[in-house]
């Protein structure tokens, strides 16, 4: 039989994790990376930065983190360390090729074939086809002139990821945008692929205003108003206000991931009595987020600087908006190095900032956007095919599985879906879309994997409200989404060794090694 050939798009997390699973079920991968290195978003932080998630679960289940890292919470560099560290306990360097930048890629099928008609994903529900393929066209990120190569493989695994290449900038009226300032202005991206030594000298003494409220933004302000101080304050400028913890919180609500926890939650296409169960425990998410509601006003001066916001707490973390706080970030603001400023809209002058109606400027001499990524755009921009860009834009409902889309053949998106723990929740598509490709189950018709994303959908909306979004699915069912893996597989979801252990200890990814085909078929008949 002819060797498939498969071109996985991206050495971050995402990426080295597939290679590894292709090579374990006998494939001969290829991945390309625009960067010269691992890592992924890794490779370009700043020089604060560190997990917002606990290393248990921020950890390969056959790779524990090295006995030297003792912190909960490592850093940047630690972090890059034990992704470089897997890379090559598992001799991936091999197969991936730097330095290369994916410039399109397009399926190439008989013409006589409508894809819109197929019943099945790729005409079979198999991961590989007799007929279509996949024209990948590269481009060296050394030399740009130089010519394009092309490539032709059976399949495609995308790990681009969200948080990286493309920034999301917003809008502004004429003559109110960055082209009016004397100043500069920088998205997050541009700060963090600065080194450090630069980073620091580009703002220091400088007046900086940063635009945002998630992560990046509140470590960026946080970060910029301790070298600066008081003298040189840094001003964060947001819109909406959100509910950020300490890191001790985060332990212990990670403590709490269990399936008793999960049974408060619906579940798409849940029977009569796991309905009933979600409905008489559902007052229990109410009392928890009131809780932590009230412990984060007594933790931090919220009510003091205006900074309560106005949704709950439970209705965010649906949402897949989770924001470790700088240990010192109020601390920053009582001494003057940082401003909290709320504003619904804001314009450039030749100064600085215009904030909504007021008549004095905000004289800044840098503003930094950490507004996020257009990760949809992006991934939209990587197709040739109009009918492949249409499938990913027009579409409101997550992928199946996190990771198929039903009408895009020979083709897996992984490390899209956000989740508690990414790394985590992507090795477990991995292994997933390993047993795939070894032709070990078939996948659902099209139109089965398209009602099944939707009651996803649909469940996702209910708890998020206005603050849906397609990427953010399993946040509240990882050891739910993990079960349907697990059975799709043909091992046993039950991972744990005893009843109360399986109800209220944790999931963490060491459960999950070793899940051969083997393995799966001996545990199902224990």
């Amino acid at each position: 039989m002819e060797e498939k050939k498969i071109a996985i798009i991206g050495a971050g997390v995402s990426g080295l994790l597939a290679c590894k699973y292709a090579l374990e079920k006998g494939f001969n991968p290829i991945v390309f990376e625009a960067r010269n290195e691992v890592g992924g978003v890794w490779t370009e932080t700043i020089e604060s930065t560190k997990l917002q998630t606990p290393k248990c679960y921020y950890q390969f289940s056959d790779h524990p983190w090295p006995d030297s890292v003792k912190e909960t919470f490592p850093d940047h560099k630690q972090v890059m360390n034990y992704l470089k560290s897997y890379a090559l306990h598992f001799n991936l360097f091999p197969y991936i090729k730097f330095n290369t930048r994916i410039m399109s890629i397009d399926y190439l099928t008989p013409s006589d074939q409508d894809l819109g008609s197929w019943d099945r994903w790729g005409g079979t529900g198999k991961p590989f086809s007799s007929s279509g393929r996949w024209i990948i066209t590269l481009q060296s990120s050394l030399n740009p002139t130089a010519e394009n190569e092309v490539y032709q493989v059976d399949f495609v695994i995308l790990c681009i990821g969200k948080f990286s290449d493309l920034p999301n900038m917003p809008d502004f009226p004429l003559n109110g945008g960055p082209e009016v300032f004397d100043g500069e202005v920088l998205h997050s991206m541009e700060y963090a692929a600065m080194a450090d030594a630069q980073a620091a000298e580009i703002i220091k003494d400088k007046r900086v205003a940063v635009v945002g409220f998630q992560k990046s933004a509140v470590d960026l302000a946080a970060e910029i108003a301790k070298k600066n101080g008081a003298k040189h304050p840094c001003t964060l400028l947001f819109r909406t206000v959100h509910w950020t913890v300490p890191e001790t919180f985060l332990t212990a609500n990670f403590r709490n991931l269990n399936r008793f926890s999960e049974l408060m939650i619906h579940k798409p296409g849940e029977g009569f009595f796991l309905w009933l169960l979600a409905l008489l425990l559902s007052p229990l998410l109410w009392i928890f987020s009131k809780f932590v509601e009230v412990y984060l006003r007594w933790t931090y001066p919220l009510k003091k600087f205006n900074m309560v916001p106005e949704h709950g707490f439970f209705n965010q973390i649906s949402s897949c908006m989770f924001t470790v706080l700088p240990a010192s970030f109020y601390d920053r603001v009582k001494e003057g190095s940082l401003i909290l400023k709320k504003s619904k809209a804001f314009r450039f002058c030749r100064s600085g900032l215009i904030i909504d109606e007021e008549q004095a400027p905000v004289e800044t001499d840098m503003v930094i956007f950490a507004t996020g990524y257009k990760s949809d755009q992006k991934l939209m921009n990587i197709f040739t095919s109009t009918f492949f860009q249409k499938c990913i834009v027009d579409s409101t409902a997550p992928f199946y599985r996190e990771c198929i889309h039903p009408r895009i053949p020979q083709l897996a998106i992984l490390g899209y879906s956000e989740s508690p723990a990414i790394l985590y929740t992507t090795e477990m598509r991995c292994k997933w879309l390993a047993q795939f490709l070894e032709g070990n189950f078939k996948l659902p018709t099209i139109k089965e994997m398209e009602e099944d994303v939707i009651k996803w959908e649909k469940c996702s909306r209910s708890y998020a409200g206005k603050g849906y979004k397609r990427a953010c699915v399993s946040v509240l069912l990882q050891i739910y989404c993990n079960d349907q893996i697990c059975k799709d597989m043909g091992c046993n979801p039950r991972r744990k060794k005893w009843f109360l252990a399986e109800l209220f200890a944790p999931y963490e990814p060491k459960d999950y090694a070793k899940m051969t085909k083997l393995n799966c078929i001996q545990s199902f008949e224990i």
